[in-house]
């Protein structure tokens, strides 16, 4: 029998037997009984899988600190989790900087990352002692000298890679040839200007654009200090991989970073803070979506038949990334009443609008009403998009943990009281305990450092 824990919010994490399978999990959580709506989707989420990643991080990259970005996945658990293993946050806005102090974290553990902010959420910065941000034009620096001149400052500067998913580059970020303007209005408005900050691109395809944007930093930070300029922060942002099978990139563009910061920066920098902004890195593989067949038609018969199926999540909900995140999510048999072969298949979200389209031309075997898929890799920009639209509803999640990481998660999310939640250890009894528990919750004690 193993045990688990409750979250601060009330929510169970459940330990299962490392030999178990995603499709074994899943199987017990479609069968449970105390699901609510047992048609309902719902996401399964592996904090032993975060906490591997934020370790992986560590030693890959033991000179730069992770700040995850909110905006990839807002969990309230993944933020809890990855608070009490020591990481910074990458905040994009008021209600972003209120989520993350709300953890216990330090302000001094939040950068205020986007380069255009409304002015009430700087003085909102200002108040809460958020005091490092970004920018890159000239009236940012003008709000800034009215809002919170005692701000520290950090100059986001164009540094693309041609191959990434998503060009960053065309809404954020100086030309380096232009940074030294911008520096100079900054210094006769007597603003302090302590960094710099550069984005690839989110889906970097290439880890050589690490070693050009540092390069390009390098620059900035000489021009810099001509001017008065102390600079202690490097700021290296995001599009890091995080998708399985991605590690060995990960690995590759960890070793870039730490080869080009050597050669670039050195021991000239003894005391440069640096730090990253991974997002989907964390995020994305810790989610696996499950969902329903609520409704299907066949379309064709001749030579084969086709059908197009409907499931009960859709670009309205978690597959918002089709519409923006340019990935192509992969359906999985989960469950299926019949032993029919694959045929092409149309896969259409819930909600009544016909761009509501999920999967195209894709082989699955026949299925019929109340089966189920699943789709992997599904952390990243897509809880964090979902609408309303049609009334339909957000999935729940369910935290997990295998036993080989059950005593790390407990020792690091720590306890107030003690409440065991007794897990089947033998995945044939298809019922797990009631997941929300009506006890004193645990509190959290995050380092603030």
């Amino acid at each position: 029998m193993e045990s688990g824990c409750v979250l601060t919010d009330g929510t169970a994490l459940h330990v299962f037997p490392s030999r178990n399978s995603i499709e074994d999990i899943l199987h017990t959580k479609v069968n449970a009984t105390d699901r609510g709506d047992q048609e309902d989707p719902f996401y399964i989420v592996n904090l032993g899988r975060l906490a591997h990643l934020y370790n992986q991080w560590s030693d890959l990259l033991p000179s730069v600190i992770p700040f995850y970005a909110v905006k990839c996945n807002y969990d309230p658990v993944i933020l809890q989790t990855l608070a009490a293993l020591g990481a910074g946050f990458d905040c994009a806005s008021k209600q972003e900087i209120t989520t993350i102090l709300n953890l216990g974290v330090d302000p001094s553990r939040i950068i205020y990352a986007n380069p255009c902010k409304q002015k009430s959420h700087i003085r909102f910065a200002a108040e809460v002692g958020v005091d490092v941000m970004t920018f890159d034009n000239e009236v940012e620096l003008y709000k800034i000298k009215n809002c919170f001149p005692t701000a520290k400052l950090v100059i986001r500067i164009m540094a693309n890679d041609p191959t990434a998913t998503v060009k960053l580059g065309t809404k954020f970020g100086v030309e380096s040839g232009h940074a030294p303007h911008l520096l100079s209005v900054a210094k006769s408005f007597g603003l302090d200007v302590v960094g710099v900050s550069f984005h690839v691109g989110s889906g970097a395809q290439s880890s050589s654009a690490y070693a050009n944007a540092l390069a390009l930093a390098k620059e900035v930070f000489v021009n810099a200090e001509k001017l008065g300029f102390t600079m202690k922060l490097l700021d290296i942002g995001g599009g890091f991989p995080g998708a399985t099978g991605t590690e060995s990139f990960f690995q590759e563009i960890a070793s870039t970073v730490m080869s080009s910061l050597e050669a670039t920066f050195g021991s000239q920098y003894k005391d440069l803070k640096v730090i990253g902004e991974p997002g989907r890195y964390f995020a994305c593989s810790t989610h696996v979506l499950a969902v329903s067949v609520i409704s299907k038609r066949c379309i064709s018969s001749h030579p084969n038949k086709e059908f197009m199926y409907y499931i009960n999540d859709g670009i309205y909900g978690s597959f918002n990334c089709l519409l923006h995140g340019h990935v192509k999510p992969t359906p999985k048999i989960l469950q299926c009443s019949t032993n029919s072969v694959a045929t092409s298949s149309i896969v259409w979200g819930p909600t009544c609008d016909s761009i509501d389209k999920v999967n195209t031309a894709f082989l699955l075997p026949e299925l019929n009403v109340g089966d189920w898929l699943y789709y992997e890799d599904m952390g990243a920009y897509t809880i964090c998009a979902q609408s309303p639209f049609n009334g339909f509803s957000r999935p729940m999640a369910y935290y997990y943990c295998t036993d080989k990481e059950s005593n790390m998660l407990r020792s690091l999310l720590g306890s107030s009281s003690t409440e065991e939640l007794i897990t089947q250890s033998s995945l044939s009894c298809q019922q797990l305990v009631q997941e929300h528990v009506n006890t004193n919750c645990l509190k959290m004690e995050v380092d603030c450092c």
